[in-house]
């Protein structure tokens, strides 16, 4: 029992590591190859996890190549647009200006159903709705509504805008995100101080805390009160 616990921890270990070389792209977006190579990982770990007469660097070793042949994919496909064709395919219109390619649809083994639904997860009724929709390399649609039927934006109207960046999570389950914190330009005491004004006389209390780029701290405490809020800084002082 115990080397079966051994053998399945250092194997599982071994197949995340694996994924991890490849890259955040490949588990957020599988091409055609990257899902070949993520089901045989699979497989490659479970066999000699599975049975113990077989030695884990048959095992590791087919793993390891595995590696190897998709980062020599990937970098033929950087290098050549044929190659980058071939392993991933070519994103296809499948509508234009609201009218359905059916041949394209045909050629993707996609469905009228399948497209519908498509639709309907991107917040669209109507294919006439639609000016253009595409099907990616990774399978996904990109749905890009009429522009009457898209949302006003302030450019439409003329508006000026503000910088709206990423806000700084400050604490996060009661511990203090040092890094982001370091990057507003203060310190922990700071954050202390301003949290005491919030209500929250100790960090461990603080469920979320953030600073967004208008400068305004929101704190949330466990009890789920709806957050406290200040502006702890002026917009000329926001340096992220």
């Amino acid at each position: 029992m115990t080397a079966i616990i051994i053998r399945s921890v250092m194997l599982v270990s071994f197949a995340v590591l694996a994924m991890r070389l490849m890259g955040k792209r490949q588990i957020g977006q599988l091409q055609p190859f990257e899902l070949v190579i993520s089901i045989m990982i699979a497989d490659l770990a479970s066999t000699p996890m599975e049975s113990l007469d077989t030695p884990l660097w048959r095992g590791m070793l087919p793993l390891l190549i595995t590696v190897a042949l998709h980062q020599l994919f990937t970098l033929l496909s950087l290098k050549s647009q044929w190659l980058r064709a071939f392993f991933s395919g070519r994103p296809t219109v499948v509508i234009r200006d609201g009218r359905i390619d059916y041949r394209a649809l045909e050629k993707l083994c996609f469905n009228l159903n399948d497209l519908l639904e498509e639709l309907r997860t991107g917040g669209v009724l109507s294919p006439t709705e639609v000016g253009t929709a595409i099907m990616e390399t990774s399978g996904k649609l990109s749905v890009f509504p009429k522009s009457s039927f898209r949302p006003v934006t302030p450019a439409d109207l003329n508006l000026p805008t503000g910088y709206e960046g990423i806000p700084l999570t400050l604490v996060l389950d009661g511990q203090i995100e040092r890094h982001n914190l370091s990057l507003c330009g203060h310190d922990e005491n700071w954050l202390a101080h301003q949290l005491e004004k919030l209500g929250f006389a100790q960090r461990q209390k603080v469920l979320l805390c953030y600073l967004d780029t208008d400068g305004v701290l929101s704190a949330y405490g466990y009890r789920g009160d709806p957050p406290a809020r200040k502006q702890a800084l002026g917009k000329d002082e926001v340096m992220w």
